[in-house]
């Protein structure tokens, strides 16, 4: 591999995070369907409503990348009034987009209700709550979802007055539901493993390529030592301890603020990165220090995982199942750095003075420009 591709990369990193600011992360739409006793059923869909009206692409990260930021910008300056006024306006793309089926049927939805906030603080995405309503067919036994590919992800939970947590999953690309059995007692259920792919998919989108801070960790980690015992001790470490937290999270054991842990954790990445430049041994200490920062890394995604949600009747499952993903998307991570440098340039004696030491600079750069954005600039 060249050495100027490498830096040409770092450069590329760097760059991409001072854009960053007042970008805001694509995240998934949450979808919430009750049916009730009479047949009537409510759609609650959370979303940042500014970006499906300014129709950005789900293909882009945040919304700084895409061509049409700027009407995007502008939305998200409106009052609540004024963006229901441009709801009303867009409503009519907003349900041609989307598919109920009751027993194959398609059914007519009718927006009823939206419930946005006054702008805020214009540095956080704004999330609207939409409500859809209708009354399925009688003795209807089977519904699906899908919306178009156009709107992004997003994340479906069912419920019914016997079956709270009757289905969930996580759906992209325009992908449908599948059929949803509402009305056959002796059908089977949604089945875990189904469930188990949906969360495993989930935790590992939120490494790659959604986690940029806990890429730039995991990197930083591999950076220290072109020995594997280290790094091996190292990502064991970080493993245990944001599982333990990640768990305790859920349960709610453990609730501490995104302002307190999101700052904890770039400034953990900034600690990572300078250690990596000032030594390349595994002292006693640096395992012990990675496990603490990994109690941060767990509470971050905890917050994740809270804001989809996880069923009572899954809730082990999809737990296990995240974390599953996160590590698959942590050993990816690693994978990647192994092919791509230390396969290739691990064993000459440069390898630091040219890989280790700039890249790790290049991460306490980005690591410092997010705890200075998420402390003094928020």
């Amino acid at each position: 591999m060249n050495i100027n591709v490498l830096l040409l990369t770092i450069i590329l990193l760097i760059s991409s995070a001072f854009s960053s600011l007042q970008a805001h992360e694509i995240r998934p739409a949450i979808i919430d369907i009750t049916l009730e006793e009479n047949q009537q059923y409510r759609i609650d869909i959370r979303l940042n409503l500014e970006a499906m009206i300014a129709q950005i692409n789900p293909q882009h990260k945040d919304t700084k990348e895409a061509k049409n930021a700027s009407d995007y910008d502008a939305l998200r300056l409106l009052s609540a009034d004024d963006l229901k006024q441009k709801l009303q306006q867009f409503k009519g793309h907003l349900l041609q987009g989307i598919t109920l089926l009751a027993d194959n049927q398609p059914q007519n939805l009718t927006l009823s209700k939206a419930n946005i906030p006054e702008v805020g603080d214009t540095d956080l995405a704004r999330d609207s709550n939409i409500i859809l309503t209708g009354q399925l067919p009688p003795n209807t036994q089977e519904i699906s979802w899908a919306w178009s590919k156009d709107f992004g992800a997003n994340v479906i939970r069912v419920s019914t007055p016997s079956k709270p947590d009757l289905y969930t999953a996580y759906l992209q690309n325009g992908k449908a539901s599948g059929a949803i059995n509402i009305g056959n007692k002796k059908s089977k259920a949604q089945s875990k493993l189904d469930v188990f792919s949906n969360y495993v998919g989930i935790g590992f989108l939120h490494i790659l390529p959604k986690g940029l801070d806990h890429i730039l960790f995991v990197v930083g980690l591999f950076l220290l030592s072109v020995k594997i015992r280290p790094l091996l001790l190292q990502i064991t470490s970080f493993t245990l301890a944001h599982s333990i937290t990640l768990a305790l999270g859920m349960l709610g054991v453990i609730q501490i603020p995104a302002s307190i842990v999101e700052p904890l954790i770039a400034a953990s990445i900034i600690y990572v990165a300078i250690e990596n430049i000032y030594s390349d041994k595994l002292f006693i200490w640096r395992p012990v220090i990675v496990f603490l920062f990994g109690l941060l890394h767990g509470l971050g995604f905890s917050s994740v995982l809270a804001e989809i949600g996880l069923s009572s009747q899954y809730f082990v499952t999809g737990l296990i199942a995240f974390n599953v993903g996160v590590e698959l998307g942590q050993l990816t991570v690693i994978g990647l750095c192994f092919l791509t440098v230390g396969f290739w340039f691990r064993h000459k004696p440069w390898y630091r003075r040219r890989i280790s030491n700039p890249a790790s600079t290049a991460i306490a750069v980005i690591a410092t420009y997010w705890l200075i954005e998420r402390t003094l600039l928020t």
